[in-house]
């Protein structure tokens, strides 16, 4: 093994590989990747696992049942027991098959767009580029590098959970490579919890014209409900709940026996999740004749700025210095894989690619400050453990 290099040096290494990175991106890119198409997920999956193998990583394909499944590698060679950390992303995008025939990958200068190239297969371009750096200098990291990539983070990451789950107590630390936050590319050190909620109101039925007085009106409480719901906003606490959808009635003339509500919840801490949902739960019809069904709760817990993630973000600065950049951070308000590893491990969010238009037709990413991203993940990959060797084991 050699020893470890220069900041700049890695960084200057990377740079003369932008060409292969923008060849990877387009490959990625064209192999379309929706979360619910299952069968599509297979192209990309098999280029990125290939692309792994070719640096000597033993990778596992980890079939799905309603996904399109899961990639899990890890060096080949490398002794069990070891500390180890995590290289955390998806490759399934929000885009239907066929968005390539009027959005399609294009590489202008600094630019590159192109559906999901920033939200997130430039981060796994990133991950594959910052490991050929570490073959490059011959280096062998004290703490393993390890990479778990699912295709149904963008749909609640519901069958790749537990997976996610299990493995994150193992690691010293996790990286997520989930796109940076803003135009200027700060990391993600805290994400808001999310919470979905629906409430159901029953009433009773009557002609709105001959007996009104008979009924109870379901869009009526819901009203009540709806208000409840949006005096539980505190902005200046991070805490939002928004009444999304509504429906219910059957006809202008008939006193509504149904009405429905779906609300969107977040949060910025676990005490805030417990306290939101108590009130949910605890809501009570006002108008006789209805009553309330409350069915939901948090997908996603809050990713705090634990010690632990606050270690791992002082690390990431004084490494991203030797770069000369000077890296800032911010409070994400959807959530990632990172909101599960963050309960269990040091957490970095926001690592992947640099620029905008996560799930919009402007997506893009910019390649320089991309590229030093991924300059900035090969030399945290090559820092040694957070904690004493023996806490961050990979499992087995």
């Amino acid at each position: 093994m050699g020893p470890k290099p220069a900041a700049k040096d890695v960084l200057e290494h990377l740079q003369s590989k932008q060409e292969d990175m923008v060849r990877l991106l387009h490959r990625l890119t064209d192999a379309e990747s929706p979360s619910d198409v299952p069968g599509a997920q297979i192209e990309i999956r098999e280029i990125i696992a290939s692309e792994f193998e070719g640096l000597g990583f033993r990778v596992r394909r980890i079939p799905g049942r309603s996904s399109g499944g899961m990639l899990y590698a890890r060096p080949a060679g490398r002794q069990d027991g070891l500390p180890s950390q995590l290289m955390l992303g998806h490759y399934d995008t929000v885009w239907p098959l066929g968005t390539l025939k009027d959005m399609p990958f294009e590489h202008d200068d600094d630019t590159v767009s192109g559906p999901g190239v920033y939200d997130m297969k430039g981060g796994v371009a990133q991950a594959l580029i910052a490991m050929e750096a570490l073959q490059h200098f011959d280096v062998d990291p004290e703490v393993v590098p390890c990479v778990f990539l699912n295709s149904d983070e963008e749909i609640g990451s519901r069958e790749s959970r537990r997976y996610i789950e299990s493995l994150a107590p193992h690691m010293d630390r996790v990286f997520v490579l989930e796109p940076s936050l803003g135009h200027d590319g700060r990391l993600k050190t805290a994400r808001k919890g999310i919470g979905r909620y629906t409430v159901t109101v029953k009433g009773k039925a009557a002609h709105a014209g001959l007996d009104p007085g008979a009924g109870a009106s379901a869009i009526l409480e819901l009203s009540h409900v709806i208000q409840a719901l949006f005096a539980l906003n505190d902005l200046d606490r991070g805490v939002t709940v928004n009444v999304g959808t509504i429906d219910g009635g059957l006809r202008p003339n008939v006193v509504a026996p149904v009405s429905q509500a779906v609300v969107d919840v977040r949060v910025a801490t676990k005490q805030d999740a417990e306290r939101i949902e108590a009130s949910i739960l605890g809501l009570r019809p006002e108008i006789e004749g209805t009553s309330l069904t409350i069915e939901g709760g948090f997908g996603r817990p809050a990713m705090e700025r634990t010690p632990a993630n606050r270690q791992l973000w002082h690390l990431a600065c004084e490494l991203g210095s030797e770069l000369g950049l000077q890296l800032e951070e911010g409070l994400a308000g959807g959530g990632s894989d990172g909101n599960f590893t963050s309960l269990y491990t040091a957490t970095l969010d926001g690592m992947g690619a640099v620029g905008d238009g996560a799930h919009a037709r402007h997506e893009h990413l910019r390649l320089a400050p991309t590229i030093e991203r991924a300059a900035l993940l090969a030399l945290l990959l090559m820092a040694p453990p957070l904690v004493p060797a023996g806490k961050g084991k990979e499992s087995k």
